[in-house]
């Protein structure tokens, strides 16, 4: 098939450090290249793929008038081009493809935050066709069912030969570790106290955030407990030093105060055999069996007596499991399988 992917050019695909669904783009583009698929990807200045890259837009910038600059941008990329792909998959801003409701051409929209369902009406309104929508949890799907609309859950993915399986580790005495963005809702400060009222070693990776409030709260609740022993800051990571990080931890960490669709992080550490730790919000509770890949939490005690328990994890079931339903490969088959499908019944209901 020719493939078009699109998305938001905030972040370049892949990330060099932060971007979760960025990267996702990245490893499922390479996938359909790898299986012989001809791949376009719409994204941001210094985005690469395996196949055809075209850039738009300007990374980090994100305005009111600049998603009317960037729908422009797509909305005349697709008049002039969209016509010769088989399938249009937007990961970006729903209204990239509003100059394409109406083709028979396959259209999916993939969201990977809280819906709003009026968008689904909105779509139906404009006479739309052959438009399926993707979430990357049931959580997040279940937001914008109300709008109506076909719906599907496809996860997001991470590589297994960038993560490497890691089965000896001291489950008892080797470090915990949280990743993430340093913002309350992500909960770095609880796991602190986690490893606090345990007295283990915590490594926190991620970036801090240049949002006032957020900038206040790690200065206040975050950066004070940093003694450089047992709690320890090691900065924002990159794909090896994070498959480093994950793969000498005894669990990851991901005490979530918000509802968090599903984040890549949680694929990422199950493939170099960490369990996975987690208050139960969002998507989250989907990625994880619990006493088997991890321990699903509602409080700080939960948390507390669930490291405890992490001896009793065999580290090759979180691989074996992240392989089977979240790797590259398996996601790629799920959006393959859905662009057939698609592409089937539009060619139905033209003949």
């Amino acid at each position: 098939m020719n493939i078009l992917l699109i998305m938001d050019p905030l972040i370049p695909v892949p990330p060099e450090h932060y971007g979760g669904i960025e990267r996702v783009i990245a490893d499922v583009a390479d996938g359909f290249v790898h299986r012989g698929h001809e791949v376009t990807l719409w994204a941001g200045p210094g985005s690469r793929i395996s196949g055809t890259t075209e850039t738009f837009g300007r990374v980090g910038e994100w305005t009111s008038w600049s998603n009317v600059r960037n729908t422009a941008t797509v909305s005349r990329w697709l008049l002039r081009d969209g016509h010769r792909f088989d399938v249009i998959h937007n990961f970006g801003r729903l209204a990239y493809l509003s100059v394409a409701f109406s083709w028979r051409t396959p259209k999916v929209q993939t969201y990977m935050r809280t819906v709003n369902p009026a968008n689904m009406r909105k779509v139906r309104a404009l006479g739309a066709r052959n438009v399926c929508f993707t979430a990357v949890s049931g959580a997040i799907r279940d937001t914008g069912l109300p709008g109506g609309g076909d719906w599907r859950v496809i996860y997001n993915c991470a590589s297994p030969a960038t993560y490497a399986f890691q089965n000896h580790v001291d489950a008892a005495r080797a470090p915990l570790v949280f990743l993430g963005r340093l913002e309350r809702c992500k909960g770095a400060h609880t796991a602190i106290e986690v490893a606090t009222r345990l007295n283990r070693e915590l490594l926190i990776a991620g970036n801090v955030s240049t949002l006032p409030e957020e900038r206040e709260y790690f200065e206040r609740e975050v950066a004070p407990r940093i003694d450089g022993q047992r709690i320890r800051y090691v900065g924002v990571v990159n794909d090896q030093q994070k498959n480093d990080l994950l793969g000498r931890c005894a669990a990851l960490l991901m005490p979530i105060e918000w509802e968090e669709p599903f984040p890549v992080v949680l694929p990422e550490a199950m493939l170099c055999g960490a369990p996975v730790i987690a208050f139960r919000r969002g998507g989250v509770p989907e990625g994880i069996v619990n006493g088997r890949t991890g321990f699903l939490c509602d409080t700080i005690e939960d948390m507390v007596a669930a490291v405890s328990q992490l001896p009793a994890i065999d580290r090759s079931a979180c691989r074996v499991e992240a392989e089977r339903r979240f790797s590259t490969d398996a996601i790629v088959t799920e959006y393959e399988t859905l662009y057939h499908t698609l592409r089937d019944t539009a060619e139905r209901a033209a003949s």
